[in-house]
């Protein structure tokens, strides 16, 4: 993330509204109804929303977010380049770069900047026409931009094929699922089921008494939010009390399987002591399989699979996305044989291996894009 505090003294400095022409009265909102299916890309704040069958742009331009953008996150990124036939809605605001700025360049400005001192509103922030045009952006000559963007465009590209590596990697354990299983929600090999909570031991987390904290006994926590598809995001755990009971009941093990209750009721992963001692919370269950499922890893694959191609569709709450203890306990589980299921789980071991090794070399090029961002709108690149 760049701030206009980060800019130095380096290169001249400039609003943005003094480098690009904005042509947002040219955008022409549509309803998602009315919005007919076709050729043409349809873009919004946060980039493709999906296609349209007209266009309104035909040139390289670059989007950068109005309202509903990711202003508290911009690393996620508020502005994208776009180029040919192109539908954009008005919640994205449209610029064309005057002949003193590359579009390459100002795209990397801008895709991570903080615009917050310019965003107005409390509940849903919005980046105005008039608040964009005041954004500062350095403008080295024109060959400079256009280096520092060749440079940053060839890091981006190893960030994305590393991304992509993870998607294939993730699309191969799911064809391996199905070529060893076939597909749960239909179940197409016949293999027996059970109800879930006939094969396993299963406890929903308990909502917490807000007590006083008096340091003693805090210990961290799982949310919902913690669980992600067969990992856990743990940099921003919560702490609280537990009492000796809570401390007993609650307490994970590896080898626990945690699933969603709410949010994405269904989503999963497998507990490996990420951290030496962790509890969950209510919105969580937790799953302890028994003999009959060689390891949970196949259980959180079994859930994915439901979850993503509607297998959980009669079981949800039809008005609010829940996943009740009583609604998991009779969840149908298909319960092939054992000895097939710890194959699985082995092919599986071998592409976490290589996933950890492609995260950590990914995690390694966001570090080396941000600091490349930084050091090249200081003029130190």
């Amino acid at each position: 993330m760049i701030s206009r505090s980060s800019l130095t003294d380096t290169y001249p400095k400039k609003q943005l509204g003094d480098v690009v022409e904005f042509l947002d009265s040219m955008r022409r909102p549509v309803t998602e109804s009315d919005r007919r299916a076709g050729e043409y890309p349809y873009y919004g704040a946060n980039g493709l929303q999906g296609t349209i069958d007209d266009f309104i742009f035909d040139e390289p331009l670059l989007l950068l977010a109005e309202d509903g953008g990711h202003f508290g996150s911009p690393d996620r990124g508020i502005a994208y380049r776009v180029s040919g036939k192109t539908w954009v809605n008005n919640h994205a605001h449209v610029l064309r770069p005057k002949a003193c700025v590359d579009l390459g360049f100002l795209c990397r400005v801008l895709e991570n900047y903080d615009v917050t001192p310019w965003v107005t509103g409390t509940t849903r922030g919005k980046l105005t026409q008039a608040g964009a045009a005041q954004i500062v952006v350095p403008l080295p000559p024109l060959p400079e931009q256009r280096r520092i963007a060749e440079i940053l465009d060839k890091a981006d590209a190893l960030r994305a094929k590393r991304r992509a590596a993870l998607a294939q990697l993730d699309t191969l354990t799911q064809s391996i699922f199905l070529d060893m299983f076939g597909d749960p929600a239909t179940n197409p090999k016949g293999w027996p089921k059970k109800p879930f909570g006939e094969v396993c031991e299963t406890r929903l987390g308990k909502m917490l008494d807000q007590k006083q904290q008096t340091g003693q006994n805090r210990r961290p926590y799982l949310r919902n939010a913690n669980v992600q598809w067969f990992r856990f995001d743990i940099t921003n755990l919560l702490e609280m009390d537990f009492d000796e009971d809570e401390r007993r009941i609650l307490r994970l093990q590896p080898g626990d399987l945690l699933i969603c209750e709410g949010g994405e009721p269904g989503r999963a992963a497998v507990w490996q002591g990420e951290i030496e001692e962790c509890y969950f919370q209510k919105a969580l269950h937790r799953a302890r399989p028994d003999r009959r499922l060689a390891a949970p890893d196949y259980l959180a694959w079994l859930l994915w699979f439901l979850v993503k191609r509607g297998g959980l569709s009669g079981v949800t709450s039809a008005t609010i996305a829940h996943l009740t203890g009583e609604k998991l306990a009779v969840l149908p589980t298909m319960l092939p044989p054992v000895d097939l299921q710890r194959l699985f789980v082995c092919r599986v071991a071998g592409i976490k291996t290589l996933a950890t090794n492609q995260r950590a070399s990914l995690h390694q090029l966001d570090a080396l894009f941000a600091s490349l961002q930084h050091r090249a709108f200081r003029g130190e690149l």
